[in-house]
């Protein structure tokens, strides 16, 4: 049997709950990776420890191989206008030198499967080409003050229309409504 490099690079990949020897991997992993987009602020490590201080972190998941953490995605509980009960998905990272393997991918899929089971939807702030091939999409009714709409993004595991702003942990320093 022939096995493609990828092949044997993804049953090598594992994606687990972060451990607390993963942290300071996990705030250079998001570092490194954001540092790269024009929109990072260079605080999103700080978020991610904002956020697991306060207990807020609704998945904080890595993503190893070979005993080294090369992505990770965090999940916070957030709320569309009065609606709570959303899985509010970010960051996503994956270390540079590792991206289009599929490890992004990986943990989306983990984060999801998860999420269908606790939350009433996903939603978050990103690139549509990227995140819509896991079905998040805009809506009309959808915002986040100072972003522009088609980045704003839900994939409501029921099917409805989410209406109303995007409301973020306050760990994410975003000055919204309470």
């Amino acid at each position: 049997m022939n096995i493609s490099r990828n092949e044997h690079r993804a049953r090598r990949l594992l994606i687990r709950d972060e451990t607390t020897a993963d942290i300071p991997a996990i705030s250079r992993l998001v570092t490194e990776a954001l540092r790269m987009l024009a929109q990072s602020t260079g605080t999103e490590a700080s978020i991610v420890e904002a956020l697991r201080a306060a207990g807020a972190l609704a998945l904080s998941l890595v993503a190893e191989e070979g005993g080294e953490v090369i992505g990770y995605l965090a999940a916070s509980e957030g709320r569309v206008g009065a609606e709570g009960g959303w899985g509010l998905i970010g960051p996503l990272v994956v270390l540079p030198s590792r991206h289009r393997q599929g490890i992004g991918t990986a943990l989306m899929a983990e984060a999801l499967r998860r999420l269908r089971e606790t939350s009433r939807g996903a939603a978050l702030v990103g690139d549509p080409a990227y995140y819509g091939r896991f079905g998040f999409r805009a809506f009309a009714g959808l915002s986040v003050a100072g972003c522009p709409p088609e980045v704003v993004q839900a994939l409501p595991f029921d099917g409805g229309e989410p209406r109303g702003e995007l409301i973020h942990h306050p760990a994410f320093g975003l000055d919204q409504q309470a």
